[in-house]
Formats: C-alpha cells, sequence, structure tokens
C-alpha cells in the first residue's frame, strides 16, 4: 500500500524576492494597463492576476482576445496605489505608506481582495492623525466600513479643534459630516460647529456651484442653536439674514427654549451639551444635560 504523500514546505524569502522582481515587470508579462491620472504604464502577468484576484479574472477574461484591450486603462486608481495592489497580489505581503494608505484600501475594497482591505484598515487606524482623520472617515462611510468610521469619529471627538479646521473636514460629505454634528462627545463649543459648519457649506457650495442653504440643508438641522447665549444668537440671525444658512423655523425654535427657560428636543433643536460646550447662563434651564 502506498503511504501518502507529504507536502514539504521550501525557504519562503527567496520565492516572494523572485515573484517580487516580476511587479511591473516587462520580462514575460502579457498585459499592460495605464493607470491614474498621470496614465502610468504597468505591467503584469495575466495568469497570475486572475488566479489571485476575481475582479481581473473578470475584467480580463479566460484567455486573450479582441475583448480585453491592451493596454486596459485604469484611470480612477492613482498608480502607486495600484502598484501596492500588485505587490500584494504577486508576494501576499505589502508595504503601505500613510500618505497612500486610503488609495490602496479604496482599491483594495473595489477589487475584492479582503485580507488586503483588513491590512489598510489595521494600518489606517494605527497612523490616524488630524490631517488624516477625516479622509480617512469618507473613506469608511463611502464605502461602509463601520469599525474605521467609529475609530475615526473617535479620534475626531477626542481632537475636535483641531479635526474641524483641515481641508479633510471641508471636503466630507453631507453623509459623513451628519454623525459627527449628533455626537454629543465633540471636544468643541456649538458656535465654533456653526463655524466649521458655513465653511463647510461655502466650499460645498463653490464646489457644487449651488447656494449655500441648500448645501448645508442635510446637516443644520443637527446644529444645536439653543446652546448659544442670546447675544450669540441674535448675531447668528443677523448672518443668516446677510448669508442664508439656517432655516428661520430652526432659530425661532432656539429662541422658544430661551423664552420658555426650557430644552424640548421632541420638537425644538437638541439641547443636549456636547463635551466642548462653553457653560452659559441660561444653560441651567434646559432639561437634558449632556450624557
Amino acid at each position: 500500500m502506498e503511504t501518502p504523500g507529504l507536502i514539504v514546505q521550501g525557504e519562503t524569502s527567496s520565492f516572494s524576492t523572485a515573484l517580487r522582481s516580476l511587479v511591473n515587470n516587462p520580462l514575460y508579462s502579457d498585459i499592460r494597463f495605464v493607470v491614474g491620472q498621470e496614465r502610468q504604464e504597468v505591467f503584469a502577468h495575466r495568469c497570475l492576476l486572475a488566479c489571485r484576484c476575481k475582479f481581473f479574472q473578470q475584467l480580463l477574461g479566460l484567455e486573450p482576445g479582441p475583448a480585453v484591450p491592451n493596454p486596459v486603462v485604469l484611470s480612477t486608481v492613482p498608480a502607486e496605489a495600484f502598484l501596492a495592489v500588485l505587490e500584494f497580489l504577486y508576494t501576499n505581503t505589502v508595504k503601505l505608506h500613510r500618505h497612500s494608505v486610503l488609495e490602496v484600501l479604496t482599491a483594495a475594497v473595489e477589487y475584492g481582495l479582503e485580507e488586503l482591505r483588513e491590512l489598510c484598515l489595521e494600518f489606517v487606524v494605527k497612523v490616524l492623525d488630524v490631517e488624516l482623520v477625516c479622509e480617512a472617515l469618507q473613506v469608511a462611510v463611502t464605502f461602509g466600513l463601520g469599525p474605521l468610521q467609529e475609530s475615526c469619529i473617535a479620534f475626531i471627538e477626542a481632537h475636535s479643534q483641531e479635526a474641524l479646521w483641515t481641508r479633510g473636514f471641508l471636503e466630507l460629505s453631507a453623509p459623513a459630516l451628519l454623525p459627527l454634528l449628533r455626537s454629543d462627545k465633540l471636544c468643541v463649543d456649538e458656535s465654533e460647529l456653526v463655524l466649521a459648519a458655513r465653511s463647510w457649506a461655502r466650499v460645498g457650495a463653490a464646489v457644487l456651484q449651488r447656494p449655500v442653504a441648500e448645501v448645508v440643508a442635510p446637516v443644520v438641522r443637527e446644529l444645536r442653536l439653543a446652546l448659544l447665549a442670546p447675544a450669540e444668537l441674535s448675531a447668528l440671525e443677523e448672518q443668516n439674514r446677510r448669508e442664508p444658512l439656517i432655516p428661520v423655523e430652526q432659530i425661532v425654535e432656539a429662541w422658544k427654549c430661551h423664552a420658555l427657560r426650557r430644552g424640548d428636543a421632541s420638537r425644538g433643536p437638541p439641547c443636549r451639551r456636547r463635551r466642548g460646550t462653553v457653560p452659559r447662563e441660561h444653560h441651567r434651564f434646559l432639561d437634558l444635560t449632556f450624557k
């Protein structure tokens, strides 16, 4: 009776080095890509891509033919990120960098590379900083990456003063901004949140060529105007006449909280104090406290 065979494993580092030498190597390559806005030419090997990734298997087909263009143009993925994807496909390892990891993560999600996606997520959480966090939040919201979204929101809650004035914050979509404005744990006063929301809306209005009030409409209800003192509310009302940002009825609701000396979250603006809310005289009349 024949004895069962035994699988033995050779030295892995030399194998990985040999495969890494084939990344973007025209030697024996049978497929070319033109990637990114810079239209960089990248060489690859069809069989390896197809057996490692279903996206490329479907893109490249089962065999060469007129249906598969050569080169294949992938204009939305930056060259550096695409090369990182190839490195992972060829060697099952990847060198990640803070400045490009979100682009690699995006490519991993789009190409269905779950292991690479998890490696990127782990790396992003480790290198989160004020400049990166809003961009990471946008990626998390766009692709439904719940744990990353939670990590980003927690970071922004702890570093609100700095994060709200970054370029990444100004470029957030409304769905990404909403969970921030709903948070009780932001370490920032409401007056600064109003200013940040106005700056965000101005940028969006310029990019989308739409009125500021229209751009901010999906998120403006989350501003807690009742937390502002009467003088601040009056100043906001005056500015709102010059540059509409907040619906008039929302300002009226805030005034009602002052007049009635109570907060009524069921039919008025939210009155919960945030972690960074600066105390004001009228706050003692609000029904809801920070949670």
